[in-house]
């Protein structure tokens, strides 16, 4: 008799969620010019005079005593108390000026629209708690052992959520789509024996995942050798205490069991396929969690000593899964048996090993570029009824994923973590594209409605690590403050305003300002002799060979051995803006502190979008990860409905 679906915990309902939606666009909206500035133009555009009201000093001092973590929401009086007080927070802003004018309303407010106070998530707790049921957390590889500390954290805590969807809806098959080096992918298909395809846009990545897959085996190869070392000092340990004529049995039992155990995974070792093997291929074999086999283990230990059933099931816990296959063909009645019975069994034992190639626990890296578009059928020729998973999709990826997911009636249930908010494209940014374009921002009809447009700066900004600064990884406030200075630089004496070339991490490899500026102005192509030219060209469009224009004031041309710009000009610059280096830094503190509200649109705007659906069981916001290791944290996840038995 079936199971009845267990209950998903609480979700927002689709009005809670368009509510919390339109009551963040609202304070977003006011604070957009600030979202909008890029610190590079800081000081060519004038922005602090431009945008904020306060002194430097009166915004760090505000926003440390009522920042987003300077102290819970619950303890601040009045100004969040209740909706009613959006109107108040929307006064942080002059009307007319556009200018910041209240800090410490300006720092409540973004607290209170952060999602963890706009009551819109659920607690990963609550959704593992409904979807556990009867089943148990796997044990065994620790990802800490061969990722750095962030991935390992980030990949133990989504495969355990993923693992609990899958058995939940009942499917064994997984699909990870920017799967990059494949670490995800590789613990979901060795730790929760899922048949696991990553697709990643890139060759190098897919390749990469390839190669290290290999290495990962070797790590779960070990672990369950060490796993056989620890179950023997158990067993050994247990003996001392039994008596002797008890003693003599379980001797037996274990040893019997662990020599079986050891031939069979000398045999059939753990294989994770890192290629789409043929079908019905008879040399690969998989880890197999069947519970039958576990039962026919047991029935044939019965025989020998049926007291000790539940010492075998111990035995059986700790062992790999693929260590317990077939037991009746073991070596110990090879010798009674007639020829045509052992080939019969030789047979049994092929089929069944064919049987389990083409079942769960494979990882295949695949390389495709997934669009909304996308075929899933084109790329997964064996389809089938399953999971749809992303860890940190960048930009439109993430969108896409979530379209698919609606659109594609085997996609049963989604997981979605994204990143990379500057690379998604908006509908309403540039007016002159292509409208029938399928865009990453925005999804849900409410947004679209009203045009709603960030711009990239202010998605860039989004990408900020609040709770990082919060805890004192303060921001690169220094090589901010160089790249502002070399603007003012590239622009007053070389006379670009724009260009498409970058710094890039230059400040890292820099022994000072004045190498800093000359490795930049290297990197831009605006070093000494390419400069020299440059200008002489103006010169010669102004029909005067020895002056040229900057800035509307004629300059003259120098020879081209004198040309290179003297360190104590640079220096002069470092000097003008120095004491200014405080501006800088409260003006980037005040993007961090909205950091997350911008955030807060973008991943409210998608789960509206799932609550549009009509097919949609449930959806919510989940906090997976630590902030201050993982700063993109929130799962978009959601289930279909008659998906899960």
């Amino acid at each position: 008799m079936s199971r009845p679906p267990r209950a998903l915990p609480a979700q927002p309902p689709p009005a809670a969620a368009a509510r919390a939606l339109r009551r963040a666009a609202r304070f977003v909206r006011r604070a957009l010019p600030l979202c909008r500035a890029h610190t590079v133009e800081f000081f060519t555009r004038g922005l602090w005079e431009r945008l904020v009201a306060p002194s430097p000093d009166a915004v760090l001092e505000a926003l440390r005593a009522a920042g987003p973590l300077a102290r819970p929401l619950a303890a601040d009086s009045g100004a969040a108390a209740a909706p009613c007080d959006d109107d108040i927070f929307s006064s942080a802003f002059c009307e007319n000026s556009e200018k910041l004018i209240n800090v410490h309303l300006f720092a409540l407010a973004a607290k209170y629209y952060s999602l963890s106070n706009l009551g819109v998530c659920t607690p990963l707790e609550d959704v593992l708690e409904a979807l556990k049921g009867d089943s148990e957390g796997a044990t065994g590889i620790k990802p800490d052992e061969f990722m750095n500390n962030k991935k390992s954290h980030e990949v133990q805590v989504m495969s355990q959520l993923v693992n609990s969807i899958a058995n939940y809806c009942g499917i064994k098959q997984v699909i990870d789509v920017g799967s990059g080096k494949g670490y995800l992918s590789s613990f979901l298909s060795m730790q929760y024996n899922l048949k696991v395809y990553g697709i990643d846009s890139s060759s190098s990545n897919t390749n990469g995942a390839h190669e290290r897959n290999k290495k990962l085996k070797k790590h779960w190869r070990a672990y369950q050798s060490r796993g056989r070392e620890n179950l023997k000092s158990q067993s050994l340990e247990k003996t001392n205490d039994r008596p002797v004529e008890s003693e003599i049995n379980w001797k037996t039992v274990n040893e019997e069991l662990l020599n079986n155990a050891s031939s069979l995974q000398n045999q059939d070792q753990v294989i994770v396929q890192d290629l789409v093997p043929s079908c019905g291929s008879t040399e690969m074999t998989t880890p197999e969690t069947n519970t039958e086999t576990e039962a026919d283990l047991v029935t044939g230990t019965q025989s020998q000593e049926t007291k000790l059933s539940e010492e075998v099931l111990a035995v059986l816990s700790v062992l790999p899964a693929d260590a317990v296959e077939d037991f009746s063909s073991s070596h110990c009645n090879c010798r009674e048996l007639c020829e045509e019975e052992k080939t019969q069994r030789k047979m049994t034992s092929l089929k069944t090993k064919a049987r389990k190639s083409s079942e769960s626990n494979l990882y295949f890296p695949l390389t495709s570029c997934i669009t909304a578009e996308t075929e899933l059928n084109d790329i997964i020729t064996d389809l089938e009824d399953c999971l749809l998973v992303g860890l940190h999709t960048c930009g439109d990826l993430a969108a896409n994923t979530l379209r698919i997911f609606t659109a594609k009636p085997e996609i049963k249930a989604v997981c979605s973590v994204g990143c990379c908010y500057h690379l998604l494209s908006e509908q309403f940014e540039n007016q002159k594209e292509c409208q029938d374009q399928v865009w990453g921002f925005p999804m849900c009809q409410y947004l679209k409605d009203k045009g709603w447009c960030c711009g990239r700066n202010a998605r860039m900004s989004a990408c900020l690590a609040l709770e990082r600064v919060a805890v004192g990884q303060m921001l690169p406030t220094e090589s901010l403050f160089y790249r502002a200075v070399l603007q003012v630089i590239i622009e007053e004496i070389y006379g670009v305003t724009k260009s498409d070339r970058h710094v890039g991490k230059t400040f890292s490899k820099s022994s000072s300002f004045v190498d800093y500026v000359r490795r930049s102005l290297k990197k831009l192509e605006l070093d000494d002799s390419k400069h020299y030219l440059e200008m002489k060209k103006r010169a010669a469009v102004l029909h005067r060979p020895n002056v040229y224009l900057v800035s509307g004031r004629g300059q003259k041309l120098m020879p081209r051995e004198e040309y290179k710009l003297p360190d104590n000009c640079i220096m002069d610059y470092y000097e003008k803006y120095k004491h200014r280096m405080n501006e800088l830094e409260a003006f980037n503190m005040l993007k961090v502190v909205l950091a997350p509200c911008i955030e807060v649109l973008i991943l409210l705007d998608r789960l509206c979008y799932l609550k549009e659906q009509e097919n949609i069981a449930w959806s919510g916001l989940v906090k997976l990860f630590d902030p201050v290791k993982s700063p993109r944290c929130y799962a978009v996840i959601a289930l279909k409905n008659q998906s899960c038995s």
